[in-house]
């Protein structure tokens, strides 16, 4: 949102999940989050270092130090792999949404009507 922790990534996203769970929902402070999921190598910082912590065990999510936006999600069960947030990308529309992880636990308030997949927990094997 400031400008302080810039980054970019390489190529095209492996997917692009909503999440439903409860973390991402605190964390971004929305009702659902987008994801663009990159393998670490083709995601490269370019400048600013982005504040991080550990949000539950093997969860690191990061977040800008100066302005608070909500970053990256990186978890251990899925070694090499970076998750930007989509909000968090110059030109957010050139994204496209490939499905919903933990619908489950989503909330209630909120009706999706798109076709894409829905998994109750990750799409991701972890």
């Amino acid at each position: 949102m400031c400008g302080a922790v810039r980054f970019r990534v390489l190529g095209d996203p492996e997917s692009v999940p909503y999440c439903h769970c409860g973390d991402c929902r605190r964390w971004s402070g929305a009702p659902v989050s987008l994801f663009a999921a990159y393998p670490a190598e083709r995601f490269e910082a370019l400048r600013g270092e982005a504040e991080t912590y550990q949000s539950s065990p093997g969860v690191r999510r990061s977040f800008c130090g100066r302005c608070g936006t909500s970053l990256f999600y990186e978890d251990e069960r899925l070694p090499g792999e970076v998750y930007p947030t989509v909000g968090s990308f110059d030109e957010p529309d050139r994204f496209r949404p490939t499905g919903h992880s933990w619908s489950s636990s989503g909330y209630a308030g909120m009706k999706i009507s798109d076709d894409l997949l829905h998994h109750d927990q990750s799409a991701r094997p972890r």
